[in-house]
């Protein structure tokens, strides 16, 4: 199974790998897993947002998938989040990650 195969599979059925689709689980459990892989699934990740995005920032991805799911709300933290923002977030979190790992497989 390939990175964005398990990635497909972690968002199709998160209660399996013992999430509860809120944010900072999920941040949590991938940050673990590439760490597993020795920086195998993030590599490029942080630089890929912020190149994305098109002008130099110090954050790092975590804040920055927040950054792009809340444009306007100025929200970089997710314990600012409520219930509806959490689902939010973790689903622009997969996308993004997923439109990421499809760009960096390509190459």
């Amino acid at each position: 199974m390939n990175d964005k195969e398990f990635i497909e599979q972690v968002r199709a059925r998160p209660g399996i790998y013992g999430l509860n689709g809120t944010y900072y689980p999920t941040v949590t459990f991938l940050v673990g897993f590439d760490l597993g892989r020795s920086g195998g699934l993030l590599r490029g990740f942080n630089e890929w947002l912020v190149a994305r995005k098109g002008e130099e920032t110090s954050l790092n991805w975590i804040a920055l998938i927040l950054e792009e799911a809340f444009p306007d709300a100025g929200i970089r933290h997710w314990t600012a989040l409520d219930r509806e923002q959490e689902r939010h977030a973790v689903h622009r979190l997969f996308s993004l990650l997923l439109e990421f790992l499809t760009v960096r497989d390509a190459q």
